[in-house]
């Protein structure tokens, strides 16, 4: 499987659930001829849907890759759930891709998850198209989803198709074809042939006026780009195709166009021009700038300095580098996902996991095709730029960097939001204990949003991202294991700060071991309203008041407090600044025990002085629903603590972005349902945490 770097794609299909994300992977699937037959989300027969929760919801849950070859380029592609309680998956997968494709609904245009896709992208300054999907459903509007996509992600889209009308066949002027600007040709695609047969043909006259007009706007935009289509332009000469693809394509890879296409993949119209689009305008492996790792320090309290980065290339000369992105359990032995990022990657070899500081296996390579393991999958090896799963590591977990031991690189490690909900579960017996033990450290090591805390009295939390999310892995410990478990009713994950600053003195005047121990700690604590970086740690002593060994203990201390729970009811703290004011230490009965048990002692007294504060996640809801309810879910959501931020009008429907406590929203789906007679719909994302109402907090206090 040694590819040519520069014709490799690794891309991802990204977007907002119901958005036609796993349809539009589907059918590149099928007129690339890597599958001979189409599937279907609502029938449950899609290449990359293949876990039964999600034939069953008919919603992608879970990233899969799928590898396959359009004219000359081999593509790597991942389909992403649309959903926000599995965002952790997009999250992943982007931290690895070149390149996307973002989705939109014709009818729905940009909606919640859209925004939070574009933004994860921008984080990692991936390059994306663009697609404008369900042209054929009713209320289709290409100009407002293209308006939206300006206003609201403040991106600039190039527009390089325009639809044939829009919305279904009943309808007066139907979607039947797109216009391409760039060959200023039409488009039909065959029904006959399941949209594999194209028609090119001239624009028919009625709308070569329209054709002009969007191109005009489309050259505007690229001569901005390119002094000498400019100059071309301006001696009114032609314009060469292959100069337009390759201001196109630099602009891209900059990041300052998204070229937009449009479509229904659900009818196979626009998908081989969108597949063409990915391999003239998306990058290649060796398009993206070389990565960037650290070289590994042995004491974990040196800080990252120039002379310490490393950047690997893009080249099979380089030593190998590459990062696990994902981990598929199984008992026969873990598939780690791995994105190689530099080098050569053989079977049948051994890696350094960096970060572990541990040598791992490499039995075997596999072709990644979905889940599925298929016998013309297995490789010899892999080069520079490649994904590829790994069999026979036993150390590896997602975000791990493994590399080549003589050359030794730490690449940065994905980040995944915190959980906001939380389920207690409780085995039968002690046999189901320890089996439940077992399947859930498997499911961690797939799902690393998926927290796990045992309790002394049998029960076990699982906190994830959302109700769907705790949903969906209950119903595999019961369906897929076969457990013999109670569940109980999810409950919303706290924290807790302090409400105000407050100086304290903490002091050690004890007896331990027969010895007089004595030390004294004086520190600030105070409200940190930085949400971004929860804890923060200073020291404004000097080193005649502590010396740097009792610094040391004292700050190792206080970053073991601030990972303890809160005053009121243990919850994780959050948002605090501790500012080590100074101490004293007296000579023959100071040492490191006594400085600990005066941290302690401060910290303690700091929480108490700051009068704690309880914290509940509010969310951000989108509702949609017909205009006739709108004051129907008006007074549901205040009665629901929620702040109705914003309301507007998109075509039939109402859009109302209100902020929430989670707390108010379980069970939101049905209440919705309920309300609007089946008719609305709704999006939830993580917003922040604020303070909860006063009796939340004093039911809570020990």
């Amino acid at each position: 499987m040694l590819r040519q770097l520069e014709n490799l794609r690794n891309l991802g299909i990204i977007a907002h659930i119901d958005a036609g994300k796993t349809t539009v992977t589907e059918r590149m699937l099928f007129y690339s001829g890597s599958k001979h037959r189409m599937g279907f989300v609502d029938k449950g027969t899609t290449e990359t849907d293949s876990d039964p929760e999600e034939q069953e919801r008919g919603i992608t849950i879970y990233s899969a890759c799928v590898t396959f070859t359009w004219q000359q380029t081999h593509i790597n592609l991942l389909d992403t759930p649309g959903h926000v309680d599995f965002t952790a998956e997009v999250e992943r997968c982007l931290r690895v891709l070149d390149g996307a494709t973002v989705v939109f609904s014709a009818r729905e245009g940009v909606e919640a998850q859209s925004e939070t896709v574009w933004r994860q992208a921008n984080r990692y300054q991936v390059p994306r198209l663009a697609f404008i999907n369900k042209m054929d459903r009713e209320g289709a509007n290409f100009e407002h989803v293209l308006q939206q996509i300006v206003e609201r992600l403040d991106s600039n889209p190039l527009v390089l198709q325009i639809p044939i009308g829009s919305g279904p066949r009943h309808v007066t002027d139907p979607f039947r074809g797109i216009i391409d600007l760039i060959n200023m040709q039409m488009l039909s695609f065959d029904p006959d042939t399941d949209g594999q047969e194209i028609l090119a043909g001239p624009i028919p006259e009625d709308l070569q006026g329209l054709a002009g007009t969007w191109r005009e706007k489309m050259l505007d935009q690229l001569y901005e780009y390119s002094d000498e289509l400019m100059e071309l332009a301006l001696q009114e000469k032609e314009l060469p195709l292959e100069l337009m693809q390759q201001t196109i394509r630099a602009a891209t890879l900059e990041g300052t166009i998204q070229p937009l296409l449009c479509g229904s993949a659900l009818h196979g119209i626009g998908i081989q021009p969108l597949l063409d689009a990915v391999g003239l305008y998306l990058p290649s492996p060796a398009d993206r700038p070389a990565v960037e790792g650290i070289k590994p320090a042995k004491d974990d309290s040196r800080k990252k300095t120039e002379s310490e980065v490393q950047h690997r290339e893009p080249a099979s000369d380089e030593p190998f580098c590459g990062l696990v992105f994902k981990v598929l359990p199984a008992k026969t032995g873990d598939m780690a996902w791995v994105r190689v990022y530099s080098g050569t990657l053989k079977g049948n070899s051994r890696v350094y996991n960096t970060g572990k500081e541990k040598k791992d296996n490499v039995s075997q390579l596999w072709q990644i095709h979905a889940t599925k393991r298929e016998p013309q999958g297995q490789v010899d090896a892999v080069n520079t730029g490649d994904i590829v799963g790994i069999i026979g590591m036993r150390h590896a977990t997602t975000g791990d960097t493994i590399c080549d031991a003589t050359h030794p690189i730490l690449l940065e490690k994905i980040e995944f939001p915190e959980t906001v909900i939380s389920m207690a579960v409780e085995p039968e017996n002690t046999a189901e204990r320890d089996k439940l033990q077992d399947v859930l450290e498997m499911l961690k090591r797939q799902d690393p949003t998926l927290q796990v805390i045992s309790g002394e009295t049998g029960q076990t939390l699982l906190c994830g991202m959302g109700e769907l999310h705790l949903e969906v892995t209950k119903n595999r410990l019961l369906r897929d294991f076969n457990l013999n478990v109670r569940f109980h009713k999810p409950q919303v994950s706290y924290r807790e700060t302090i409400g105000r600053a407050a100086d304290v003195t903490g002091q050690c005047q004890r007896q331990v071991a027969g010895q007089q121990k004595s030390a004294q700690v004086s520190i600030r604590i105070e409200p940190l309203e930085d949400g971004n970086q929860p804890i923060l740690i200073l020291s404004h002593a000097s080193p005649e008041e502590l010396p740097g060994e009792y610094l040391a203990t004292i700050l190792d201390e206080l970053k073991s407090c601030t990972q303890g729970g809160g005053r009121i009811a243990g919850f994780p703290l959050t948002r605090l600044k501790v500012t080590i004011l100074g101490g004293q230490y007296v000579d023959g009965e100071s040492d490191e025990i006594a400085f600990r048990i005066a941290t302690n002692d401060a910290f303690e007294r700091a929480l108490e002085a700051g009068e704690p504060v309880l914290l509940e996640p509010v969310m951000k809801l989108i509702v949609s629903t017909p205009e006739d309810y709108l004051g129907d879910f008006a007074g549901d959501l205040q009665q629901r603590r929620a702040i109705i931020v914003n309301t507007e009008n998109r075509g039939s429907l109402t859009y109302i972005e209100a902020h929430a406590p989670l707390k108010e929203l379980f069970g939101y789906s049905s209440a919705m349902r309920s309300l609007s007679q089946g008719r609305a719909g709704c999006s939830l994302e993580p917003l922040h945490y604020a303070p909860a109402p006063a009796q939340d907090a004093d039911q809570f206090r020990f």
